[in-house]
This record gives C-alpha cells, structure tokens and sequence, in this order.
C-alpha cells in the first residue's frame, strides 16, 4: 500500500521561506502597502493576455506548437517545466522588431501534441533537433530557462557553429546540478525530489494534485501572485491526470545521485561545454532567487567565459513573471550590441 503523504507542509517551504532566509531577504508581508504598491506597479508591466497566433508543425509524428513572430535573426525561447510559450508572452514584443521571436511549446507541454511517449529528456531532444530541422533555422540565439536550458545548451554544445549566442537564467547547470545526492539540495528540497521520484508518491503529487501547476508554479516560484487569467492559462495543458504525464517525468529526470545516468551525463557535458565556450553569453538571475540564489552567481561570473550578467532584482524560479521587462530590455540591448560587434 502506497503511503499518502501532505504536499503543504513539504512545499511550502521548499523555495520561500528555506530559499528567501538562507540568502538574507524577509518574506515580504502580502498585506503590506509597499508590497500592494508594488504589485500595482507589476500589473502595469505584466499582460496576461497572449497576443500570439499558434503555429504548428509535425516532428516524428506529432504536431508541436510554437509562436513566430518578426523578421531577422532567429531568437528561439525554451521553457521548461510545468510552463509553456505563455511564459515569453511579455518578453517576445522586445525582441520581435527587429528579429524572428520562435517560442516553442516542447512536446507534450503547450499547445502541442501528447503523444505516447516516456518525455525523458532524450525524448525533448529529438524532437527539439526535429523542430528546428523541420523550420530549418540556423545562427540561433537560444533564450533558454529551466529544463530549456539543459535543452537548449546540449543542442548549442553539439551544434555550436548553428548557434551565435546563449541567454539563460534559472537553469539546469552547475553549480546545482548534477546534484551528488538528495542531501546536497537542502533538506527541504532534497525530501521534496525524493517524494516526485518515489513510485506512487509522485504519481499522488503530480497526477493527481497538479502539484508543479498549483504549487510550485504560483506558491513557491514567483513572488507576485498569478492573476485568475494566468493561472487559467497555465492550467489549460494540464486539466486531466493523464496530460500531467510530461510534468512528472521532469523531476525524475532531474540528475541526482547519478541517476538517471543518460540525464545527468548530458547535464555534466553541458556544464564542462559552458565553462569552456566562448559563445556570447547573458545570464539573468534574481534576490533570492531558486536553483541559481545570489552564491551560484559567484561561481558562474568566475567560471564561464564571454558572459554578461544581470539581477532582475526580486524573484524566485520564474522569473519572467516577476520582471519581464528588465529581461526584455536586456535581451534587446545585447542583441544589439553583438550584432553591431560583427
């Protein structure tokens, strides 16, 4: 008999309050004046809406879903879990002007198809190289997040001379991962992989609870609160048991203590390519943030050559919803600059 165990006790202080205390910040009170001001301020920067029209494209079988917007050269978005393109919503229009905006929705997420399949990450990367060879882009700049990221630097690591720039943030890299055991995650978060990762429990979790939608994404990864129009969008991939499927299969796939072995020799090479390349970099990340907090950023500004680096100030794992604009206007400002250094 499987064991039923709490999601609230184990979640809620997975990333606010173990994360925000050890890096130094105080929770801010949500009743607060300079808390309601601020998030008055927010809703002035911050659309729900999604002014995108979706395309579709078939790779192995299966149609996947992505926005295009603009002319030029080619910026491709990568999410990560439990998200989407709508992650990029506000993003996008910065980069769209003067560039090919592609935000795709990595199979089984989004809008695109949910076939029969494992997802594991060997799973995303055929049919992520099978998106951008069916588009056949080329001289990408990969804007990449969360599982994005790992996605996205094994495609640039293997084909650096179809790449020209990375943009990451809150990724999956070192010095976070691989993780040696669950302990080196902290005992919160450690106790929380291990449950994901455990037969029945993370079936209870994720297929049953929709714990990343419901939980993670609006409780414990962005400061602000979702609006009822965010969270509805958010939701949509996800409304049965059986189309949470991808969202489980993300922390498992999560390379700790060795395993899964395929994962986390990928996510090691990407971290060894990340060290050595000189690929134009712009790296963002946030006070406390999550997997990348303020003492990571340390170790990526003395370990990884040709970056440049931006705090986007106050936020958590996603970070797009906490201060679109910032990443927005940087992305644009580096862009520019690189191409004008050609």
């Amino acid at each position: 008999m499987i064991k039923k165990v709490s999601i609230w006790p184990i979640a809620i202080s997975v990333l606010t309050l173990t994360a925000v205390q050890e890096a130094g910040f105080s929770a801010p009170d949500p009743l607060s004046p300079a808390t309601q001001t601020e998030q008055v301020s927010m809703k002035q920067i911050i659309s729900a809406e999604f002014p995108f029209e979706k395309k579709f494209v078939e790779v192995n079988g299966s149609k996947m879903a992505y926005v295009d917007e603009g002319e030029g050269p080619v910026v491709l978005f990568l999410h990560g879990n439990p998200t989407s393109s709508y992650l990029w919503r506000n993003i996008i229009p910065y980069v769209s002007d003067n560039h090919r905006a592609i935000a795709i929705d990595l199979i089984g997420m989004g809008d695109s198809d949910k076939p029969d399949i494992d997802y594991t990450f060997s799973d995303h990367t055929a049919y992520l190289d099978g998106f951008i060879k069916a588009l056949n882009l080329t001289d990408i700049t990969l804007v990449v997040h969360d599982w994005g990221s790992a996605l996205g630097m094994r495609y640039a690591r293997l084909n650096e001379d179809n790449v020209s720039g990375l943009v990451f943030m809150e990724a999956v890299i070192p010095p976070a991962f691989p993780a040696p055991n669950y302990e080196a995650l902290g005992p919160q978060l450690g106790e929380i992989f291990r449950n994901l990762r455990t037969p029945g429990v993370g079936e209870q979790l994720v297929l049953d609870n929709n714990f990343f939608v419901e939980t993670i994404l609006p409780k414990l990864g962005v400061m602000r609160t979702l609006t009822p129009q965010e969270m509805a969008a958010y939701r949509a991939p996800y409304l049965t048991r059986a189309s949470r499927k991808p969202t489980l299969q993300w922390p498992r796939e999560i390379p700790i203590g060795g395993e899964p072995s395929a994962t986390t020799a990928e996510v090691a090479a990407n971290g060894k390519w990340l060290m050595s390349t000189d690929l134009p970099k712009l790296f963002f990340y946030a006070e406390p943030g999550a997997i990348l907090p303020v003492q990571a950023v340390e170790f990526l500004k003395t370990n990884v050559k040709n970056m440049e680096t931006v705090s986007i100030g106050p936020g958590l794992h996603f970070i797009q919803e906490d201060n679109p604009q910032v990443i927005g206007e940087e992305i644009f400002a580096w862009l520019d600059r690189s191409q004008r250094a050609k």
